[in-house]
């Protein structure tokens, strides 16, 4: 165990808890309603049985998980106000002042620097809120209840900046809405953390769950995929790009995945986490820079500020 783990776990260890020698989680019978909810999310998300018993032992609701309830409030919150203020509901990114928010990321607009996360704000309509808000839920607020709002909001986070500076630099003229970046972030973490612990992993239907995840995965970039090619309702700005969700994936299989692989470890005892930290710094230095001149050298039209 060396001390990589912290003081309470193996003091537990040591104290020889009594969950932690018993029978297997899926063997406990008479549980309640919120002890079967924790077991279930136990077995979702760690691959661990010992990890699953200390988890199951010390999970007290205490903080709930805000993090990912919270974005979601604001993002729906977000997307009603519009919604009224626009009086459009269904692609809202087709109306022609859609793009004058000043939550959106335009290219024109680069230099305002929240641009870069208030984008997750702006949905390009009902399905896309709809979508985001389902995975996020259904595959954040398990995995915060685990791993804590600190970890999970880290790659939330570090997956919609990445999203809105790949764009920057991949799709230069396109603007930028909706949370996939960190949305992709979180699933492509869980998704490639399941893979790698595949035998540890006790959930039931794992295989029809990572079936199901990829398939909605699959139908939300087809959409913006669709959605980016389409003629622009407001020539010659194009519709927004795609790529943020790529740069969700790339940050969840490299700093989400160590994040998840490391429950209840120091993430700065780990080698991997530092490398993934430079590569991630790296980019987002190379992005910012790109973003500066790159604009100007490459001579590139752009569309015109909304």
């Amino acid at each position: 165990m060396s001390n990589k783990r912290s003081n309470s776990f193996r003091q537990a260890i040591l104290q020889g808890n009594r969950r932690l020698s018993s029978k297997a989680l899926l063997e406990e019978k008479g549980l309640s309603l919120s002890q079967r909810l924790i077991r279930h999310v136990a077995y979702k998300t760690l691959p661990r049985e010992i990890d699953r018993k200390w988890y199951y032992d010390s999970y007290t609701c205490c903080p709930p998980p805000w993090f990912m309830i919270t974005i979601t409030l604001l993002e729906v919150a977000f997307f009603l106000y519009n919604g009224v203020s626009l009086d459009q509901f269904v692609l809202q990114v087709t109306h022609p002042h859609y793009l004058k928010n000043s939550l959106v990321y335009h290219p024109q607009l680069r230099a305002q620097a929240w641009r870069y996360l208030t984008y997750i704000f702006m949905h390009a309509g009902i399905e896309h809120l709809g979508l985001n808000v389902v995975l996020q839920l259904l595959v954040g607020v398990p995995l915060e209840m685990v791993h804590g709002a600190t970890r999970i909001g880290l790659v939330y986070m570090a997956g919609v900046v990445a999203g809105s500076l790949a764009v920057s630099v991949a799709d230069m003229t396109a603007p930028v809405v909706g949370s996939s970046g960190g949305v992709y972030a979180l699933i492509s973490a869980h998704l490639a953390n399941v893979v790698m612990n595949w035998s540890g992993m006790k959930c039931q239907f794992k295989l029809l769950r990572m079936a199901v995840a990829l398939i909605c995965m699959s139908m939300e970039f087809g959409r913006a995929v669709w959605l980016r090619f389409h003629p622009s309702a407001y020539p010659p700005c194009p519709h927004p790009s795609f790529v943020a969700h790529l740069g969700g994936v790339a940050v969840g299989i490299t700093l989400g995945v160590v994040v998840l692989r490391n429950y209840e470890q120091r993430l700065q005892d780990q080698s991997l986490w530092w490398i993934f930290v430079a590569m991630y710094t790296i980019f987002v230095l190379f992005a910012v820079f790109w973003n500066i001149f790159a604009y100007t050298l490459l001579d590139l039209k752009l569309p015109p500020p909304p």
